[in-house]
């Protein structure tokens, strides 16, 4: 069987057969992406490659530039070794987050760094305005990047996957806007901006993706991921892999309903309409404040209390029943909580949730560890980037988009 990277695993296998030397090239490359700088003869005994092949394959990756050396370690038994790590520059990838508030491009290197964000605000997406951002974007960065340019690989591109649903949400002057992308091939529009391969992610499957490979999904194996942005959003991590169901809609906590149905047969509210960034911005637009004041710190003085603490407590009650549900379902090691707000408020909202989480009984099931995201804001433009350098250069190229199997 062909083995596959998870994201606890510290030491990955290759295979000595001549057949396999693109898989072995990734495995080379994954060993150091996850060790850092190592000398030949760990990445050997790490990959149960020969040294013979692990030397081929380091030739033959510094000399494509995905490897640089670093100087020789001295002082210990034998000839002295020299590390080798990823070169930053080897490789870049470009991101591209549509949302429905913001746009976000951004270019990111070998070692998943970003160099260049550009980002675009607008108070509802209409195509007309963002297909020519997403323009300026890219060819802002392509300035930016100079000779650099040459080493990029692709594009991914995340959005919400239905950008044209609740427009009673947002309210009437956003329908026309929404009603542009209902027609609209979002992926084959930027395919014709650029030359560059382009994959597709959902949003906040994206930013889970960030999160599994440069956030908590390092340690955590199973986790419910939360992204509170405009809409609340979530992805799914099972046993180090993203799953996104049959039809894309794993994690997709949005929808969940939270609460019971009335006998009257009305529904309950679903999470997005309660514990998104909407209402906060919405509560704010009534009183004459700026609304934007959700993605700074300030929102959390005194003077705005009036307005967070009924949000705090709505969203943090809906979300204690969607960690409780998930964890029944799923057994999760974690659920995590990040979003595009002001750090200040998300921390308040993970705090809030874990006291309302304290009236649910955990009898007969694990209570998953309740943590802050790493990532932050960016991770689902970061995500986006991180798919195409993935996808052409480590070994589980479907890491991310693992279908549910059964």
């Amino acid at each position: 069987m062909t083995p596959t990277f998870e994201a606890d695993e510290r030491a990955v296998r290759g295979s000595n057969h001549t057949g396999m030397r693109q898989f072995n090239e990734r495995i080379v490359l994954q060993a150091i992406r996850l060790h850092g700088a190592i000398p030949k003869a760990d990445l050997a005994r790490l990959t149960q490659l020969s040294s013979q092949t692990v030397s081929v394959i380091v030739s033959r990756l510094l000399d494509d530039g995905l490897l640089i050396k670093q100087e020789r370690i001295r002082g210990k038994i034998g000839q002295p070794s020299v590390p080798l790590s990823l070169d930053p520059d080897g490789a870049i990838s470009l991101g591209v987050q549509v949302g429905r508030r913001s746009l976000e491009v951004l270019a990111c290197d070998f070692v998943g760094k970003v160099r260049f964000r550009h980002e675009f605000h607008y108070a509802y997406p209409d195509p007309a305005q963002v297909l020519p951002c997403i323009q300026q974007g890219l060819d802002a960065l392509q300035t930016q990047l100079g000779p650099l340019w040459s080493r990029v690989v692709g594009l991914g591109l995340t959005s919400p996957l239905s950008m044209d649903k609740w427009s009673s949400l947002l309210g009437s002057q956003a329908h026309n806007a929404l009603a542009g992308w209902q027609h609209m091939d979002l992926k084959q529009e930027v395919e014709a901006m650029t030359h560059l391969p382009v994959s597709f992610a959902k949003d906040t499957t994206a930013a889970c993706v960030a999160e599994l490979l440069q956030g908590h999904g390092q340690n955590v194996r199973s986790f419910l991921y939360v992204f509170v942005g405009t809409f609340v959003g979530g992805g799914l991590v099972l046993s180090g892999h993203i799953d996104i169901g049959h039809r894309g809609n794993a994690g997709a906590i949005g929808s969940l309903p939270v609460g019971l149905a009335a006998a009257n047969g009305s529904a309950p509210p679903q999470l997005l309409e309660v514990a998104s960034g909407w209402q906060l911005e919405q509560a704010l637009l009534k009183a004459g404040l700026d609304p934007l004041l959700v993605q700074q710190d300030s929102i959390m003085d005194m003077a705005y209390a009036g307005y967070t603490e009924p949000w705090l407590e709505q969203a943090g009650l809906a979300l204690a029943m969607t960690v409780a549900s998930g964890a029944a379902m799923l057994d999760l090691d974690a659920v995590i909580i990040d979003g595009s707000l002001a750090r200040s408020l998300i921390d308040a909202l993970l705090a809030r949730t874990r006291e309302r989480l304290a009236a649910y009984k955990f009898d007969g099931m694990h209570q998953p560890a309740l943590l802050a995201g790493r990532v932050g804001a960016h991770a689902r433009a970061l995500g986006g980037s991180l798919l195409p350098l993935h996808t052409q250069f480590f070994p589980d190229k479907d890491i991310f988009l693992k279908p549910s199997m059964g």
